[in-house]
């Protein structure tokens, strides 16, 4: 089952997030009983510093270590679209003083049938799910198009011929677009740029004219009328774009493509050592600041628990599996 986020941007706690902040706080009452080593704790990241998954790291991670009386260091160890940090917290002690920024591309890469180097639930285990954000379908003004429908019935005239853009082979916008073509029996293809900066660059000056883009950087592009945007991809809409609906209720019932960020850890990590982690990760996620940061980057704070990220990650990874299955990735 999806857990709902705790605290959507603009919305409310759930019960569930209130439950889980009290637990946490009683916890940390707890934590000089715990067998978590009187040590710094070292996040590793799997991606440059500065980008998505790096900020979340950093700035849930950061408070999370207050919570828990320890420092934290944000370790970035780049490469095989995130498994070389994966193995890297794999391979360490499992006493809780070293965790993966598990993200959306660690589930896309273990379903890649080349790409199993690490297993999630056997050489890793879940700890706490930390955050979420959709994406926007936005197209260019030139290609004649305003609805998500409209977009399904051009590209079903012109199988193979319509370009989409892609921050990269794998990236949650590659995968929001081949989600798409699957679901919607459509053919359009990819150009994978290194990053999305410069695939919105070419985006806006009409070269490719499609893409699952990232909110926080086509937002202001989209208000002013230089791209259009069509379909949140996302479960629900989002406050920064209300006049868009999703990509579910535009045609598209069950679509459901969002960039979402984790914390794991070495399995034979100590269950109460994983529960006390968790419980100071959902504290932090419950403070004002920690969301007001969080909402600057585009992304929503996730409550959940060491059991709801593992059902979740094992979904998405299935999710992906036929996705790429579908769009022949497996076969690259």
């Amino acid at each position: 089952m999806r857990l709902k986020p705790a605290a959507t941007r603009g919305g409310a706690f759930t019960v569930v997030g209130f439950v889980l902040i009290a637990g946490a706080a009683a916890c940390g009452v707890a934590l000089a009983q715990s067998d978590l080593p009187n040590k710094p704790i070292r996040i590793v990241v799997g991606f440059a510093a500065g980008g998505p998954s790096d900020l979340v790291a950093r700035i849930v991670g950061t408070k999370t270590g207050e919570i828990l009386g320890r420092s934290v260091v944000v370790e970035n160890k780049t490469g095989a679209g995130g498994m070389i940090a994966v193995e890297a917290v794999a391979r360490a002690e499992p006493d809780g003083s070293t965790l993966s920024n598990t993200a959306t591309s660690v589930a896309v890469n273990e379903s890649m049938p080349k790409s199993i180097r690490v297993e999630f639930g056997k050489d890793l285990v879940a700890v706490a799910p930390q955050a979420e954000t959709a994406n926007v379908l936005v197209v260019h003004p030139s290609l004649g198009v305003k609805t998500t429908a409209e977009l399904i019935a051009l590209a079903k005239t012109k199988p193979g011929e319509l370009l989409y853009a892609s921050a990269g082979r794998g990236s949650a916008t590659h995968l929001s677009a081949e989600t798409f073509n699957m679901m919607a029996g459509t053919r359009m293809m990819p150009v994978h740029y290194r990053g999305g900066g410069d695939a919105i660059k070419d985006l806006l000056s009409g070269q490719v004219k499609i893409m699952f883009a990232n909110i926080a950087p086509v937002l202001g592009f989209v208000n002013q009328g230089k791209l259009i945007g069509l379909g949140v991809t996302g479960p629900m809409r989002d406050h920064a774009l209300p006049g868009i609906p999703t990509v579910a209720e535009s045609g598209l019932p069950g679509f459901d493509v969002r960039y979402w960020v984790g914390l794991s850890a070495p399995r034979g990590t100590p269950r109460d050592v994983i529960k006390l982690i968790e419980a100071a990760n959902n504290k932090a996620l419950a403070l004002p600041e920690v969301q007001t940061a969080l909402a600057a980057q585009g992304f929503s704070p996730w409550i959940g628990t060491a059991e709801d990220f593992d059902r979740f990650y094992r979904a998405e990874r299935d999710k992906y599996a036929k996705v790429i299955q579908a769009s022949g990735m497996d076969k690259e």
